[in-house]
Order: structure tokens, then sequence, then C-alpha cells
């Protein structure tokens, strides 16, 4: 006679992870592409096999709205002391009054910091999209240019460097009632305080949106917006090599609009598995170490951007002082996009920006982007930016197999974090 299973053994074995082969290949493929391809995406970097743990933990089925101690769940003390923990680091590492490290990530962050200082149709000053700017800056297609009136400043056009005196202009005309300052295509260093004398000259809160280089001023190779701006939003991840995620740093007078801003206004609970791998994150950040990669970071940018001058790939603003590069194509007779598809097709990950003051649809503008993160966190160095350089110059004009041949070479030698790719237990666990 056969035996009925228990309740308790039904329940498991409903409950029981099974295999899933469509997902573990999926993990291999990744898996392989990572072994082949050279990532100079701007705004991608490998994160730690500690903050892997951390998103895989017990910490990922927990819910935990609200703040610490003021939660709608039971059950919450250690996401408590999770979330505390990675808001005194945050406030540390940024000698920040105030830190939120709930947002889901940096467009979430700039939504939270719109909600807590303004209203629908309030006057916004922003950078151009077309100069760098990013699509929270004013974009049609994003809240910022849907629910506010968003006037944009530039570069200028002689040397691509942002111009304060058109900043200062637009500011005493439009009177806006926050200012933002801040890029995700500029590679140079912002002029914080000059940003911070135009605001208060107008009476605008200064909103800087650091996602891309927050990481770099915490290692404190470049200026830090904090003691500037009355709000800085981030991420996590790009230079910090953390978990997908926002982070919102402001003053001590702003801490609670901020905070109701984040929740209740624009999202519900946390991800407290990304909280616990922000906390591990912004700890390692605090770390020699980190400011030495950070560096190392910045100088293969420069020497990047140098290299590929000399291969007919002009940087946008004469070179850079952060992660990212940014170059003018046009000397090679092609699109950013075609580059991009060219590059891609051998193995080499970057993207296409626009290039301020070209008059042409985005899809066939000049601009390629690329940022070192990646790159450094493997292991690469200068040698390898010029050998890089080399294939971006390879592949744009002649993409065939003995270019794909030689970055597969490159990315073998210097491999990332295997994804490890199995889903769910064997069929014999």
């Amino acid at each position: 006679m056969a035996t009925l299973a228990t309740s308790d053994e039904s329940t498991q074995a409903a409950l029981a992870d099974v295999p899933d082969d469509a997902l573990t290949a999926l993990l291999a493929r990744e898996d392989d592409r990572r072994r082949r391809q050279v990532n100079l995406l701007a705004g991608e970097n490998l994160e730690s096999p500690g903050v892997l743990a951390l998103l895989g933990s017990a910490f990922a089925d927990k819910y935990a709205e609200g703040y610490p101690e003021r939660r709608h769940h039971t059950g919450c003390g250690p996401a408590d002391d999770v979330e505390t923990l990675a808001v005194a680091r945050a406030k540390k590492l940024f000698g920040a009054d105030h830190a939120n490290v709930q947002p889901y990530s940096g467009s979430i962050a700039m939504l939270a910091a719109a909600a807590a200082l303004l209203r629908p149709g309030d006057a916004v000053l922003a950078m151009s999209l077309a100069h760098g700017g990013h699509l929270t800056h004013g974009s049609s297609a994003n809240f910022s240019g849907r629910w506010f009136s968003v006037s944009a400043y530039g570069v200028r056009r002689s040397d691509g460097l942002i111009d304060l005196d058109q900043v200062r202009d637009q500011a005493r005309a439009r009177r806006p009632k926050v200012i933002v300052a801040g890029a995700i295509s500029y590679p140079r260093v912002i002029d914080w305080e000059g940003f911070r004398e135009i605001a208060d000259e107008v009476g605008a809160y200064l909103v800087a949106g650091a996602a891309q280089t927050l990481g770099l001023s915490a290692a404190g190779v470049i200026p830090s917006p904090v003691p500037y701006a009355d709000v800085v939003c981030g991420v996590t991840h790009k230079v910090l090599g953390g978990p997908r995620g926002g982070l919102i740093l402001c003053t001590r007078d702003l801490a609670e609009r901020v905070d109701r801003a984040v929740f209740p206004f624009v999202q519900g609970g946390p991800m407290v598995n990304q909280l616990a791998a922000k906390a591990y994150a912004l700890g390692r950040a605090a770390a020699p170490a980190f400011r030495e990669y950070a560096a190392l970071t910045v100088a293969n940018a420069r020497h990047l951007a140098a290299e590929l001058e000399g291969r007919g790939l002009r940087p946008l603003t004469g070179g850079t002082d952060t992660h990212l590069v940014t170059v003018d194509a046009r000397g090679l007779g092609l699109t950013g996009r075609e580059i991009e598809r060219r590059c891609e097709s051998a193995g080499l990950l970057l993207g296409h920006c626009a290039v301020p003051y070209e008059d042409v649809p985005p899809a066939s503008a000049s601009g390629l982007r690329m940022g070192t993160l990646s790159a450094t966190t493997v292991g690469m160095g200068k040698p390898e930016m010029t050998e890089v350089a080399d294939l971006i110059q390879a592949a744009a004009g002649n993409p065939d197999d003995s270019v794909t041949q030689r970055v597969q070479s490159l990315a073998q030698r210097f491999p990332s974090l295997s994804t490890k790719p199995q889903c769910g237990k064997s069929a014999s666990s």
C-alpha cells in the first residue's frame, strides 16, 4: 500500500526549488558573454561577491515599509539595523548631514528630490540633454519635462565646458526654484561652488545629479558636491561597485521632506537585501584600497582619452577628470551609433551620445561615450587602455574576425566575475 505524504512533506515538495533549464542556459550565455567581451560602458561596473551574496540573502523577502523603528510591518529588528548601518556609513563617507538609502534607482532619487522641493509647474534650470544632461533633467518623455517648466543650460562651443556665465544669465532671467547641476556625458569636474553662488543669488535650491561621479568624490579624487548642494542624488553602483540602487544626501533642514518624498510619496517598502548590499559597498568605499581604485580609474580614463585623440576620435572637452570619456567620431566619418554597433560585433561594449552643437537627429549623432570602471575593476591599466584604443579604431574601420579574436584575448587575460550559471537544484540534488 502506498504511503500518503504528510501535510508538511507535501508543502515542502510544493515549495522546493526545481531545475529551470531555460534560465540556467541564459545564465550560461551571460557568463560566456562576459568572458568574450570588454566592458567600456560608462554606467556599468562589476558587483563584488559580497554584494551578490547579500542581494541573494534572507533579507531579499523581508517587507520593511517605513523607516527604522517606524515600520508598518513587524519582525523588522535586523532590517532596522541594516538600514541604520547603511545610513551611518553614507553620512560618514560623504560628510553629509542626512542620508536616505531607500531609493530603488538614481532616477527614483531624482524624482524624490523633485517631490521634496517642487510642485508641478515650478521652474527648473538643468543641463541640456544634448550637452550631456540626463533624462531627469527635463526630457519631455520623463516626469521632469512633463511636470515642470525646465530651461536648459549647456557648454561653450569653443571648449565644450559648462558656461557658468550662461547659467547665471538664465537663472537671473528664469528665477528657477531648483537648479540641477550634474550630467551623464560630461567628463569634467563641476564647479559646485560656482553653482552654489548662482543658486544663492536667485534664491534657488541646488540639486546635484551626481550619479556618475559621486563615488569618485567619496574617494577624494574629484571635488564633492555635498558641501554646496542642498540635495545630492547618486547611486551605489557605477563607481562604488555596489548594488544597482539610488542614494540621496541632503542638509539637515531638508531631511524630513526628503524622507517623506521617498516614502510614502514615491515608493513603498525598501528592498532590504539592496540596503544590506549598499551598506557593504559604502563600508568598502571607506578603505584606502577604494581610493587607490578610484585614482587608477581616472588615470585609465585620461590615458584612454589621449590615445583615442591620436586615432581620429577627438575628446569633446579636451580630456577628462573622471572615469568618463566622450569623443567626437566625425574624424572617422561615422556616427556614434555605427561605431557602437561595429564595436559590439567585435566584443567591445561602449555607447553613443550627442555632440554639442551638432545639428543632426539623435540617432545620427557623432558622439561616443565610454568609461573605465569595469576595465579597472578587472585589473586593466594604461597598457591595456592603449590596446583598447587600438581595438576601437580597428573595429570602427574593419570589424573582422581578427579584431574579435584580439578583443577576446584581452578579455580572457582579465576575466570578470563568473555568474555561476545554475538556477535551481539539479535533478540529483
